[in-house]
């Protein structure tokens, strides 16, 4: 048995490092760095315009960074994206289901664009739609389907190749208190039982727990990166809403719910 000086370190699930990016002259990141551990959830907390949606555009290699660099378990998105897109899983802001496909053929098309076999893809396909508790719906055209079950049949087309990190830009946005309530609650169980690792963005801090990491970032710049506590105790607050108004000076008028 290894001691633990002889140990091999754990690679980081995502690690950002001095990115910064930006739109002509307009800074959108700034120097950005932070590293998130495997089996993990982690919140990015920011107010919209914070620059996350941005952040996950470099780390989903729809945008390239201008400067820095991003690994996905340590292959380098931008080097080696094959390795690096094949361990990530992505859930965006805006929905991009095809509404007039059933949930089948969704997972159907998403399984062949990562060289899934017809007949690995649909019992991924049913375990996954398992998972999500859409079972019964797999044969029903998506745009039958409620927010909530749509915002859970793209975590399980994000779960289909199997990867080991999802990130999942402001997944709420739209749906109802108790829809709300219900997709976290997914989520993080997919951390506990699954050793998934999550990277979750969002400007409400009722979806924070106490166990969490979070991720302060503030109008392109990380102003915090700690578990919750550390967090608070960072801004001398009692809770995260005081501790991140306080982190960005009062600029930060953040939601509870």
């Amino acid at each position: 048995m290894k001691s633990p000086a002889t140990m091999p370190p754990v690679v980081p699930a995502l690690a950002v490092e001095h990115v910064s990016h930006a739109y002509g002259t307009r800074p959108a990141l700034v120097d950005v760095s932070f590293a998130i551990m495997p089996a993990t959830f982690t919140v990015l907390l920011g107010l919209n315009g914070a620059g996350k949606t941005t952040l996950f555009s470099l780390i989903t290699r729809l945008y390239a960074a201008r400067q820095g660099r991003i690994l996905v378990f340590g292959h380098d998105v931008a080097r080696a994206p094959g390795p690096a897109l094949a361990r990530l899983g992505v859930v965006f802001q805006d929905r991009t289901l095809d509404l007039d496909l059933t949930v089948l053929q969704n997972l159907a098309y998403h399984a062949a664009l990562h060289g899934i076999g017809r007949g690995e893809a649909r019992a991924r396909a049913d375990a996954v739609l398992t998972r999500v508790g859409l079972a019964d719906r797999g044969r029903d055209k998506v745009r039958s389907l409620s927010g909530g079950q749509m915002r859970r049949l793209e975590i399980a087309r994000a779960l289909l190749h199997q990867p080991p990190l999802i990130v999942l830009d402001e997944p709420t946005v739209g749906l109802d208190i108790a829809s709300r309530a219900d997709l976290i609650a997914h989520v993080r169980r997919l951390v506990a039982e699954d050793g998934v690792c999550v990277l979750w963005a969002t400007h409400l801090t009722d979806e924070i727990a106490d166990g969490d990491d979070v991720i302060v970032l503030h109008r392109g710049r990380v102003l915090a990166h700690a578990a919750v506590a550390a967090v608070m105790a960072q801004a001398g607050a009692t809770d995260i809403r005081t501790a991140f108004a306080t982190l960005t000076g009062g600029d930060g008028r953040i939601e509870a719910a």
